[in-house]
């Protein structure tokens, strides 16, 4: 997933940072890269973040972000230059 992540696929982000949490237990890490994926549109991500908010194991700022991001990358998908 590391590489393919690093290459920008969306899906592989989010499975790295489910990968972290889950397998490693590392949820700075796995927040972080639920946070990238949910900035590029990411809804499963945006979940993660949200439930890991109820949690206590991300902060407001960060789940704030993560919304933020997702909202601004579904406004550019819908963008009138993309349509062209």
């Amino acid at each position: 997933y590391e590489k393919a992540a690093m290459l920008g696929h969306v899906r592989a982000r989010h499975n790295l940072g489910s990968y972290e949490f889950n397998q490693r237990g590392d949820c700075d890490r796995a927040v972080r890269h639920l946070l990238i994926s949910s900035k590029m549109g990411d809804e499963d991500s945006l979940r993660e973040i949200k439930e890991l908010f109820k949690k206590g194991l991300a902060t407001k700022s960060q789940y704030a972000g993560a919304l933020n991001g997702y909202r601004d990358a579904l406004e550019e998908m819908k963008s009138p230059e993309r349509e062209e």
